[in-house]
């Protein structure tokens, strides 16, 4: 008989350090000051309660957001007429920098983190039943860095995301890297609508990474809510992984949630499947050290 999931009785860190195209240069009195390739940046992040150390590098920055409320919305000045996009790489994956509405440059880069994990456990995932590559489900797909990083570590990949334009992003970020002729399917879709149906085909991942938004709607207008919904898509999530599946990530940005709440999520809907949930944040780490800023919980489970 399977045993239940053994639940790690302590958070972990995920510590992102910074590569050659991202860097957190500085940090302080609730702003960062970023390298995103040849751009000096800065973002609001109200979680930096203590004094900046070079304060007049925010000055000569490239590009700063100034937001007009809580929920990330805003507006961008710049030092130079902008661009629209500009090339970056994480290891071999490459993808378009851009200075969206939202604060953020169309990817995340503390989930660096978890592409290293994603990595890691793609190549060492023996082919799925039919003899083929192992499968990874991605919801909530994005711009699809993520996707991209299981696709270059050998993975056949879903890409689903109720954003038109985040999936024609991640197509672009596909061709960049190189990577379009990869096994991986592109799908316009509400993320639960999509598994629902999965659920039903019968259909079995050996990987699933579900990175849900506080709010969000679908293209027919579904309406998605965090607390509300994520615990019937855990369920079903469970439901799509195959005998060997290696793992599930569950992560979340919003303050009310914690990481032992996610890990609650996971341990219910994986009773007797055996394995390992660890839970914990992600952080960006300072480039001299000094400093590192949690930005995501999440809970993931591992074969």
């Amino acid at each position: 008989m399977a045993s239940d999931p053994i639940v790690s009785d302590a958070p972990t860190v995920m510590r992102t350090t910074g590569w050659a195209d991202y860097g957190l240069v500085d940090s302080g009195d609730g702003r960062k000051l970023e390298r995103y390739g040849r751009f000096s940046v800065v973002r609001p992040e109200p979680q930096c309660l203590w004094a900046r150390q070079s304060p007049a590098a925010y000055d000569t920055a490239d590009a700063v957001f100034d937001p007009s409320d809580e929920d990330e919305a805003g507006r961008w000045r710049f030092s130079a007429p902008p661009v629209e996009s500009f090339p970056l790489a994480w290891r071999d994956v490459k993808f378009h920098g851009r200075f969206t509405n939202f604060r953020h440059l169309a990817f995340f880069p503390e989930q660096a983190a978890n592409w290293e994990y994603l990595d890691a456990q793609v190549r060492a995932a023996p082919k799925n039943a039919d003899g083929g590559p192992p499968r990874v489900l991605n919801l909530f797909g994005y711009t699809g860095v993520a996707s991209l990083v299981c696709a270059a570590a050998g993975a056949a990949v879903t890409h689903v995301d109720a954003s038109k334009k985040s999936v024609q992003w991640a197509r672009d970020n596909a061709t960049l890297s190189g990577l379009a002729d990869r096994p991986i399917r592109w799908i316009t879709e509400d993320a639960r609508r999509y598994a629902q149906r999965e659920a039903r085909r019968g259909s079995q991942y050996e990987g699933i990474i579900l990175d849900p938004p506080k709010y969000g709607r679908g293209p027919e207008g579904e309406v998605w809510r965090l607390f509300e919904d994520t615990p019937e898509l855990v369920r079903l999530c469970a439901s799509l992984l195959s005998p060997d599946a290696r793992f599930l990530i569950l992560n979340a940005y919003a303050a009310r949630i914690s990481g032992p709440a996610l890990a609650g999520m996971l341990s219910e809907a994986l009773a007797g499947r055996g394995g390992r949930i660890d839970w914990g944040e992600l952080a960006l780490v300072q480039e001299d050290g000094k400093r590192e800023i949690g930005l995501s919980f999440f809970a993931r489970w591992s074969r």
